[in-house]
């Protein structure tokens, strides 16, 4: 079904063992663009590391999502983080300064349990508008 002025981007590829997971990596409705929750992966596994080396992988994939829909990170309004251990807060912070340092967006950071071996996952919600 196709609704006029949402558009879906990109399936979400298969996670590891090719189990087919059920969402679009974002979805456009008008001049906002939603990002589904990315996690540290690259080719459907987890990339192992400490908090600072997952979250810039995770800060990758979010923008490579966003490129589907010509957006960057400037384009962000809202984040929603969850870390797998609270511990990891102020490594973390660092590493979101270093990508979200002029102006950065609203942000919400809560600790849950998250995937094998993930510490950290972020979505995001941009306002990009498709003319202009």
């Amino acid at each position: 079904m196709t609704i006029p002025g949402i558009t879906r981007l990109d399936a979400a590829e298969a996670q590891a063992g090719g189990q087919e997971r059920p969402f679009s990596k974002a979805v456009r409705g008008g001049d906002f663009v939603f990002v589904s929750g990315q996690v540290p992966t690259r080719d459907g596994e987890v990339v192992h590391g400490n908090i600072a080396t997952q979250t810039e992988v995770v800060i990758e994939n979010l923008k490579e999502v966003l490129a589907l829909a010509g957006c960057t990170l400037e384009h962000v309004v809202k984040v929603g983080v969850w870390l797998d251990d609270a511990r990891d807060f102020s490594s973390f912070n660092a590493v979101f300064k270093k990508h979200f340092s002029i102006a950065p967006p609203a942000r919400s950071t809560v600790e849950s349990p998250l995937m094998v071996d993930a510490k950290v996952e972020m979505d995001v919600v941009a306002y990009c508008p498709q003319n202009g």
